[in-house]
């Protein structure tokens, strides 16, 4: 009786001599902007500053570190955007107004609050 052996599953070529490219890092092995969270990504993007600060890089290095750093900035001002609607959403009422979060208060004091607020709002 004859074994047969599994077909070898087919990968994609990598040329000699080089490694395959995680899809997580960039070509330079840096992780993914888009996967960085806000203290990496705004750690990595002060890195770059500096870098670019002190000069002295090969052009290309420097239009490489230049493009890295606009995606930083953005990623970091769209995690700040993100925090900010998360802190409206739970900040603000159905109605737009500031929810109160202390449950133990009784309802007139707290009808009295927010027609404080309301009055304050409408000055």
């Amino acid at each position: 009786m004859t074994t047969t052996e599994p077909e070898a599953t087919p990968t994609a070529a990598v040329p000699t001599g080089t490694t395959p490219v995680d899809p997580g890092l960039s070509a330079r092995g840096e992780p993914a902007v888009d996967a960085l969270t806000f203290d990496d990504a705004l750690a990595e993007l002060q890195r770059t500053v500096a870098a670019l600060e002190e000069g002295g890089l090969p052009l290309e290095r420097t239009l490489e570190l230049y493009e890295r750093g606009a995606a930083l900035h953005a990623r970091c001002a769209t995690l700040l955007d993100d925090a900010e609607m998360r802190i409206r959403r739970l900040v603000d009422g159905p109605s737009g107004g500031p929810v109160l979060t202390d449950d133990a208060g009784d309802d007139a004091e707290r009808a009295g609050w927010q027609d404080a607020t309301a009055e304050e709002a409408a000055r």
